[in-house]
């Protein structure tokens, strides 16, 4: 991992990198502290971690505790419907992926005869990233899951897909993981907005 390789990333990016090319335990946490060192969540003032079955997040030991001490309740969205409910999926990497598109080929424009490397990255994602994560786009995602407001019946019946009892997740998702509730949480409410989604498998850059 090189310093270089943030230079003009979004504020407050966090970069780190492991040999396999995929999240990892260790780095998953290391991302949950750079969350909530920033959120800043108390056990009265709880925010909600929304992640999908991975391993990292299901069969973390220092995650849950971790998220226990600092007042962060975390959800684990169901088999099969990440499609659906993974807010980052839903509502952010299409305008993000097409930003991101955009500054690509500015840039090849802009620089003819030279090719896109790992350098450019964080000067192309931050401009990509600064246009697509506005209070719009997290608002949208944020309705169009159910997830604030709370909608039970945002989908329809024939949304929901028939899984068998022999169907299992594939090796990126746990086919054992733990009930949707993987803490003691109080009642308390949440503040809204304050809810964070991973991707399954990305890779660190």
């Amino acid at each position: 991992m090189k310093a270089e390789l943030l230079d003009a990333a979004p504020n407050g990016s966090l970069a780190v990198c492991h040999k396999s090319g995929w999240i990892q335990n260790e780095r998953f946490v290391q991302w949950c502290h750079h969350i909530l060192s920033n959120v800043k969540p108390t056990k009265d003032d709880p925010v909600i971690l929304v992640l999908d079955g991975h391993y990292s997040h299901t069969r973390n030991v220092e995650l849950l505790e971790l998220a226990r001490v600092n007042g962060a309740h975390i959800v684990c969205l169901p088999p099969h419907y990440t499609h659906k409910m993974q807010l980052l999926g839903v509502a952010f990497m299409l305008p993000f992926k097409t930003y991101y598109a955009q500054a690509i080929e500015q840039w090849l424009k802009q620089n003819a005869g030279r090719v896109v490397t790992h350098y450019q990255v964080g000067m192309l994602l931050g401009d990509a990233f600064n246009k697509a994560a506005t209070v719009a786009v997290a608002t949208n995602g944020f309705r169009n899951t159910g997830l604030y407001p709370c909608n039970r019946h945002i989908f329809s019946d024939f949304e929901f897909q028939e899984v068998s009892p022999n169907t299992h997740e594939s090796s990126d998702h746990s086919s054992e993981a733990l009930p949707n509730r993987l803490d003691d949480a109080n009642t308390s409410q949440p503040r809204p907005g304050s809810i964070s989604i991973n991707e399954p498998k990305t890779p660190q850059n």
